[in-house]
C-alpha cells in the first residue's frame, strides 16, 4: 500500500475479482481502495481514534447540490442539529494540495456554507479556517482536536 504521514491502523481489506476493497468504518461496507480512499480512511481513523472527532457526525461521500448540478465532496462533519461545520477532501499521495485543490473544496462550500476546511493527501495535511473578515481561508499545518475544533464554533 502507499506510505502516508498518518498513523497506521488495522483494516479489513479483500480482493474480488480484479479490484481490492477495503472496509469503510463510518460507511459500514466494503469500497474499492483507491490512493484517495486510502487516504480517506488513514485521515478519518486518525480524526475518530486519536483527536476524538464524533464518527457518527461524519457523512461521507455527501451529495450536495450546486449551482443546479450534483457533487459529491468526500466527508462532511455535522453537528448535533445537521448543521455543515467543515468539509474534508482527499487527494492521492502522489497528488499535491495547492490552489486547485482549494478551488475544489471552495465549490462544495458555496452549497455548504461552512467556515473551515479540511485537506489531506496522506503526506500534508491543512486545516483551514475563515478568516475573521471572512475573505479568506488562513491555512493551519496543525489538525485540533475535535476539544479544540469545537471551541471555534
Amino acid at each position: 500500500m502507499w506510505q502516508l504521514n498518518l498513523p497506521s491502523y488495522q483494516y479489513n481489506v479483500k480482493k474480488t475479482g480484479e479490484n481490492w476493497l477495503i472496509f469503510d468504518f463510518l460507511r459500514k461496507k466494503f469500497v474499492r481502495l483507491t490512493p484517495e480512499e486510502w487516504v480517506r480512511q488513514h485521515f478519518l481513523h486518525y480524526i475518530v481514534e486519536e483527536k476524538h472527532y464524533p464518527g457518527s457526525l461524519i457523512a461521507v461521500e455527501q451529495q450536495l447540490i450546486v449551482n443546479g448540478q450534483s457533487k459529491r465532496c468526500d466527508a462532511v462533519l455535522y453537528n448535533s442539529n445537521i448543521r455543515a461545520l467543515a468539509v474534508f477532501e482527499f487527494k492521492a499521495p502522489t497528488v499535491a494540495l495547492n490552489q486547485s485543490t482549494l478551488d475544489q473544496v471552495s465549490v462544495y462550500n458555496t452549497a455548504l456554507q461552512i467556515e473551515h476546511i479540511f485537506i489531506s493527501n496522506g503526506i500534508n495535511h491543512h486545516y483551514l479556517q475563515l478568516s475573521s473578515d471572512r475573505k479568506n481561508y488562513i491555512i493551519l499545518n496543525k489538525i485540533p482536536s475535535y476539544s479544540e475544533f469545537s471551541a471555534f464554533l
